[in-house]
């Protein structure tokens, strides 16, 4: 027997259901179809609270009833160098794709954009062949460490970077990259957080084994952009508690959570002393030095390390639900932060960034996405004065990056 519910004027009456008989249909007089539609479940009424029945917050979509002022933003107010970018990963090496991207850079009014994926050896390579044989003048590319090498994934042993003079050799790697026209050094976050020993314990960001690459960095005058630690909350137990809850659970192998891995206060320390024993060498914070929940404590870092620099992508989620304190952070910091998405994107997800940075919108998406990506909340603008604009879009990436300049200044020539 069936039990459905069902809801009157806001109270909760029960309805017993006409009992079926389990069966074949043969014995049914109406013959077998009527039997399988009797045997069909009785939908359920719709989930208003009245039953006590729980609504899974990953079903939960709310459609706010708030009337404020929508700025629909499909293009950057000034030129745009992308600084964060992952066109080999995200494109595949796609001739139509990449065509694609650089036609929704060109409608958003993104000048230049910095592909992160440049691992040193032949898909470094590869991947310049591709953007440069008919863009190269709107890509800028950063190598990657190989860290591994031709050693066996699951042997961290047999990696390259436990070998005599790896440091060295990548130096001189990044020497002969440079010649060829790469502009910066990418790392990852397995940095820290992946990459292991032979004896099994994590590779450690501060390890004095690597100077030799972070001072030919500087050396090169090329900056390194920095991936270390990820969100507060993916180092905080998966539960009732983690506001990324939502995610978390979607996503359980993001969490870094429990005594397998260093403290995110551990991992944020040990890149600040290679940053403090590196003044030479230019460090591009990623994702606002992954610190975005505390920009108090991002600002006394820009404050102690002049060579250090910062970048929102994929943080503007975090940063437009503190306006006022986003606000403030950008106009003090105005000279050492670049622009960057953790792209390609679909162009709605570019015109929120777009939205976030020159509007004062209240209560707007910061994701295409539903539910949202990276917490269940809505954002506001910082409505950025013109001249901390370009900064932030093109002004500090020209001084910083390696052939941005000269791209910069080729693509004002066509508008």
């Amino acid at each position: 027997m069936r039990l459905a519910f069902v809801c009157f004027l806001g109270s909760c009456a029960a309805a017993l259901a006409v009992p079926t008989l389990a069966g074949d249909g043969t014995d049914s007089k109406d013959g077998p179809q009527a039997a399988t539609t009797a045997d069909r479940p009785t939908p359920e009424p719709p989930l208003d609270g009245c039953d006590g029945r729980e609504l899974s917050v990953r079903h939960f979509d709310p459609v706010p009833q708030l009337q404020v002022k929508a700025t629909l933003l499909t293009r950057a107010k000034t030129p745009v160098v992308n600084v964060h970018t992952h066109l080999f990963y995200r494109l595949r090496q796609n001739e139509q794709a990449l065509a694609d991207y650089v036609s929704e850079m060109d409608a958003n009014n993104i000048a230049v954009s910095v592909s992160l994926d440049g691992k040193l050896g032949s898909q470094l390579d590869e991947h310049l062949k591709q953007l440069w044989k008919r863009y190269r003048d709107r890509f800028v590319v950063f190598a990657n460490v190989d860290w591994q090498g031709d050693g066996a994934t699951d042997n961290p042993a047999t990696w390259a970077c436990h070998r005599p003079g790896f440091a060295e050799r990548t130096a001189e790697q990044l020497r002969a990259a440079v010649d060829d026209g790469v502009s910066g050094l990418k790392l990852f976050k397995r940095f820290g957080l992946g990459y292991r020993n032979p004896d099994g314990s994590l590779v450690e960001i501060d390890d004095r084994r690597w100077d030799p690459i972070w001072a030919a960095c500087g050396e090169l005058g090329i900056p390194i952009i920095i991936h270390t630690s990820d969100p507060a909350a993916f180092f905080e137990p998966i539960d009732s508690a983690n506001e990324r809850w939502e995610e978390l659970s979607r996503h359980p192998n993001w969490s870094f959570h429990g005594d397998e891995y260093p403290s995110r206060e551990a991992l944020l320390a040990a890149r600040n002393r290679v940053i403090a024993r590196h003044p030479k060498t230019q460090f591009i914070g990623a994702h606002i030095a992954n610190n975005a929940e505390d920009l108090a404590t991002v600002s006394k870092w820009l404050d102690e390390y002049p060579n250090l620099w910062v970048e929102p992508a994929s943080r503007i989620s975090e940063l437009g639900r503190q306006p006022y304190t986003a606000r403030d952070f950008f106009l003090r910091h105005a000279d050492r932060i670049l622009f960057g998405t953790d792209g390609p994107w679909p162009a709605q997800r570019l015109h929120y960034y777009w939205r976030f940075l020159e509007t004062r919108d209240e209560y707007f998406p910061y994701s295409e996405k539903s539910p949202p990506p990276q917490g269940l909340w809505r954002i506001y603008g910082i409505n950025l004065p013109d001249e901390v604009l370009s900064k932030i879009y093109h002004e500090n990436a020209a001084r910083l990056i390696p052939g941005v300049a000269q791209r910069l200044e080729k693509y004002e020539k066509r508008r």
